[in-house]
């Protein structure tokens, strides 16, 4: 199976998104297993076939050791690395070809913790990819928007994995607001340009030297938007993924085990 981990700060819909990238790739006859790796999650909007949450609660860690939520949540971070062989065995039952996983709602909790490198050589590292769900309401501006790439370079050198950039919620934006960002993320020199069109203040100079450096490292890449409200751009977000795992050819016609 291969693992496809959606990233992203809170609100950025990667739990709406699971469901959807689920019932999509179901009704296109791929059999896909969905994990929940959210220990203080209230609720999701999909039914998890694996969830930490058997193992590792944020109510009971709260309660156990008398913790506040953030402190809870960095200990739950950790408690998920330890119960780990649950989680692969509980795995083991589905042989589909791909696993989504929903990871903290709070990114740091996953991106930034050296646990969640446990998790992911658990679950078979060289079959992983990492979904950075860019917040549109961040990438308005190009500042913004530099923020959000920043981020995304961030999980990936955190992990060493492939990552591919969706820029989810896109049916909450204008079209000259879409364009924009897809522009700026296709041609560098049209987000320069915006970044030297706002007011040179501090913050639009550590922008600047922010794109340079991403830019001179090769992790700039280009944004697909995605929405799980209107069902749209997930075929794009699967044909990232064939070319990733598979090399362009159909997931159902190969043995992703």
């Amino acid at each position: 199976m291969y693992n496809v981990y959606l990233i992203g700060t809170a609100g950025s819909g990667k739990s709406t998104l699971v469901s959807a990238l689920k019932d999509w790739m179901e009704n296109l006859g791929l059999e896909c297993a969905v994990v929940n790796l959210d220990p203080g999650a209230d609720s999701v909007p999909y039914d998890a076939d694996v969830d930490i949450r058997e193992w590792v609660h944020l109510n009971e860690v709260m309660d156990e050791y008398s913790l506040g939520p953030n402190g809870a949540q960095i200990v739950c971070a950790d408690l998920m690395a330890l119960n780990i062989d649950k989680l692969v065995e509980a795995l083991e039952p589905y042989r589909g070809q791909f696993t989504i996983i929903d990871t903290p709602g709070q990114m740091e909790l996953f991106t930034f913790r050296q646990s969640s490198n446990v998790i992911v050589d658990a679950l078979g590292r060289d079959r992983s990819i990492l979904a950075f769900l860019s917040d549109p309401g961040l990438s308005r501006t190009p500042n913004g928007f530099v923020s959000n790439m920043m981020l995304c370079a961030l999980t990936q050198f955190r992990f060493s994995l492939p990552v591919m950039n969706l820029l989810s919620k896109a049916d909450t934006l204008g079209e000259g607001e879409l364009e924009s960002m897809l522009l700026w993320s296709q041609d560098p020199y049209a987000l320069y340009g915006a970044l030297l069109d706002d007011d040179i203040d501090t913050q639009t100079v550590m922008g600047l030297e922010l794109f340079k450096a991403m830019e001179n490292v090769g992790v700039y890449r280009e944004l697909i938007p995605v929405s799980a409200m209107e069902m749209s751009g997930l075929e794009d977000l699967y044909n990232q993924l064939q070319q990733c795992f598979l090399g362009g050819d159909d997931a159902d016609t190969v043995d992703a085990d």
